[in-house]
């Protein structure tokens, strides 16, 4: 009995990491390799990704079609414009475009302030798989509600 109890929470961890569209996401992380693994695990979830490793050229790319995008993911700490700095020039373009920050650690940066901005999430790195896949499933269904 208890193999089988541990097989069907299993399956039941795997069905919650099934969540998946294809909305378009605008990712921005100065660190090519953490735009790419960032990039990559969204396209499996079945998003369309563009990645950006300079946040100047994100908000460029925002600033001629900012309709382009669904949702943008963005790191907090980055050389010429930080994270927090990035979000209210996307939210001042395009007041409804939900926006998802991630930090390791940042005082520059918390709940508070998070919420004065308009930013819809604050995530911790080390970002896991299941968790940015729930967590940008409930801001695109909140989104859409709307």
């Amino acid at each position: 009995m208890p193999a089988v109890e541990a097989e069907a929470i299993y399956q039941a961890d795997q069905a919650q990491l099934v969540i998946s569209g294809n909305e378009r996401i605008l990712f921005v992380d100065d660190e090519d390799f953490q735009a790419d693994i960032g990039k990559r695990m969204l396209e499996r979830l079945g998003y369309r990704v563009t990645a950006k490793t300079s946040s100047i050229e994100a908000f460029e790319l925002f600033r001629q079609s900012p309709d382009e995008f669904d949702l943008v993911i963005t790191d907090m700490t980055m050389p010429d414009m930080t994270g927090d700095v990035l979000a209210r020039k996307l939210i001042a373009l395009r007041p409804d475009i939900p926006i998802i920050v991630c930090t390791g650690y940042s005082e520059r940066i918390n709940s508070d302030i998070v919420k004065e901005i308009g930013i819809k999430e604050l995530a911790m790195k080390p970002v896991v798989m299941k968790d940015i896949a729930q967590m940008i499933a409930r801001i695109l269904s909140e989104k859409a509600d709307r």
